[in-house]
């Protein structure tokens, strides 16, 4: 089944179904609960419908976007043009609808267009989803003179509360709508006869918050500062951080991959308001609603500091806050605690990196001044050392890239992050034996992890001090990035080895001679997306748009792997970090063509 997606800082819409146009849940970040709450319906939790002469009619919807995020379908019959648009103001606790109909026919009819649907369950999700059983109210609400949703196991977690007119004396708003509530199900209609070429149109606002009154009240903003006004302001934050390349489809790719980071991997809490990172606002992606350093810093990161670098900014304080104490733990709640055990070294030189990238791009020097910054990093420092080897200047790793155990504990792309680390950190506190280190990294990798493979010499994938070394590559962690990283050039021999072998019908996860010959691996054997990201910042850029243009991802947003014949998503749907990387990567690709040493 495909889906339409959209979202803003508080909410998000992750399951618009195309077939019908139905929303089947909302969900939102809750810092006190460590994840994401879900309020969805059986089958439709919000269900756009539409009568002719009391007859409801079934509708297949045609869809189209406004600035690559505001999604809109219209279904047109002989009789009729029925639209539904759904808008996720900029700012707002909430979101809207915006239904209308168009009589075309030559006689009049009666039209009722609405919604419907019924609150079923709520699940809260950190990687899995869990059912909260307890705690389902329904009531009547004078904040919004409608009803109000709200789980209340004990003590209020999330409500919902929609509006369609504001029934104070001095205001004006009023749509003329009904509404029917039974339990938990319910309907929000309007009703009017129409001559031909007339029409009419209904808006609702729905407020998410913490309890009954913050929902409502809202719903109660949006209502009273209008739709179009919610569209204008909406319409013109996306225009601002839109990025634009050449070709229409890729431009497309490009910037619906980049409101989907945008919204999808950061956040809001409805509970705290604290700004967080994670891997996918999306229940659709298995491991959503939790943090982990790369995802965020490494592919998320680049993407959002492209589009808006002030909210880059804010974004990059919060991590550093919470996530701090635990830069390198494999994967962490949003606040800060650890969720999975497990060091991995790309993880702990993220921060750094992105960091690094920051203040590269926007000459921002005093965020290095920040307290929650300078402790982070001076606690990084230590961590790298425990993971050195005792006599050679290499740093083990527990988990490779894809967060899978390792064959040997001395990854190359993992040390070449480490050697970035050095340099940047050399830069920064002004210390020679900083770039000393760095050095003797860099003299180490190529030393020990630089090895004959049928005469050639190559990148080892990983090696452990012993002499056993692996040919492997990881899409999450790649040795295509080598130049990308600075550590080599693009015409480097070793690395040109590297890539001819990893990407030869030989090496079983290069997927050559498929429609798809982009580079897998064995957490998912099939071609990453990642890759082609890879490849779009490696000198590969023609290939990877060749195939980028054979895969549908998941309806044009990126999943973590694709059948590398069909282009259809096979693992990790709803993607949002990864959909930041791939908008960095293409927008690179196309303004600054495959130049060396990006970071």
């Amino acid at each position: 089944m495909n889906y339409q997606v959209t979202g803003n800082e508080y909410v998000s819409l992750p399951t618009i179904r195309e077939s019908d146009g139905a929303i089947e849940g909302i969900s939102c970040l809750f810092m006190r609960l460590k994840g994401m709450l879900e309020m969805k319906g059986q089958g439709k939790f919000i269900q756009p419908y539409i009568e002719l002469d009391g007859k409801q009619m079934t509708v297949s919807p045609v869809w189209y976007r406004e600035h690559f995020w505001i999604p809109s379908f219209v279904y047109t019959s002989n009789a009729f043009s029925f639209r539904c648009k759904y808008l996720t103001p900029i700012g707002e606790r909430g979101f809207g609808l915006r239904l209308s109909v168009l009589n075309k026919d030559l006689v009049q009819h009666e039209f009722t267009i609405g919604v419907a649907g019924d609150w079923f369950r709520t699940f809260h999700t950190v990687n899995e989803s869990i059912c909260l059983d307890t705690g389902r109210i329904v009531k009547e609400s004078s904040w919004n003179n409608m009803f109000v949703f709200q789980q209340v196991p004990g003590i209020p977690l999330m409500a919902f509360a929609p509006i369609v007119g504001d029934n104070q004396p001095f205001s004006e708003i009023d749509q003329g709508a009904n509404w029917v509530q039974d339990g938990f199900s319910y309907s929000i209609y309007k009703t009017c006869t129409l001559q031909q070429n007339e029409s009419f149109k209904l808006d609702i606002f729905f407020g998410v918050g913490y309890e009954e009154v913050a929902a409502a009240t809202s719903a109660l903003e949006m209502l009273r500062h209008g739709f179009d006004a919610m569209l204008h302001k909406t319409e013109k934050w996306l225009a601002a951080r839109e990025k634009h390349v050449d070709l229409p489809k890729i431009n497309e790719i490009l910037n619906t991959n980049l409101f989907f980071c945008l919204f999808f991997s950061s956040g809001r809490t409805i509970d705290t308001e604290e700004l967080c990172m994670v891997t996918s606002r999306s229940p659709r992606y298995y491991v959503s609603a939790a943090y982990w350093d790369r995802d965020s810093l490494l592919w998320a990161f680049p993407a959002i500091l492209l589009a808006d670098p002030a909210y880059a900014k804010e974004l990059l304080i919060s991590v550093f806050k919470k996530q701090g104490r635990n830069f390198g733990i494999h994967s962490r709640f949003i606040d800060g605690t650890v969720l999975e055990p497990g060091f991995e070294l790309d993880e702990l030189c993220a921060p750094v990196i992105a960091l690094y990238r920051y203040v590269n791009h926007t000459n921002d020097y005093t965020i290095l001044e920040r307290v929650e910054i300078v402790d982070a990093l001076e606690s990084i420092l230590p961590k790298l050392e425990s993971r050195k080897h005792p006599e050679i200047e290499l740093y083990s790793t527990f988990l490779q890239p894809t967060d899978d155990m390792h064959n040997y504990p001395y990854l190359t792309y993992n040390n070449v992050l480490v050697w970035k680390t050095f340099i940047i950190l050399s830069k920064w506190f002004r210390n020679p034996q900083l770039v000393k280190k760095a050095d003797n990294v860099k003299k180490a990798i190529e030393k020990y992890c630089v090895l004959i493979h049928e005469g050639k010499l190559i990148f080892a994938w990983s090696v452990d001090l012993l002499g056993n070394w692996d040919i492997y590559d990881e899409p999450p962690g790649s040795l295509q990035l080598l130049p990308y990283y600075g550590f080599c050039k693009l015409n480097d021999p070793v690395w040109v080895n590297t890539q001819n072998l990893i990407r030869d019908k030989s090496y079983p996860l290069s997927f050559a001679g498929h429609r798809i010959a982009e580079i897998g691996c064995k957490h998912a054997p099939h071609p990453w997306i990642l890759s082609i990201c890879n490849s779009l910042l490696s000198g590969y850029a023609d290939d990877a748009i060749k195939h980028l243009m054979l895969t549908s991802m998941d309806n044009g947003i990126a999943c973590e792997s694709v059948h590398e014949d069909t282009g259809e998503c096979t693992t990790g749907a709803a993607f949002a970090t990864c959909a930041g990387f791939l908008a960095y990567s293409l927008y690179y690709a196309f303004e600054k063509g495959n130049e060396n040493n990006i970071v």
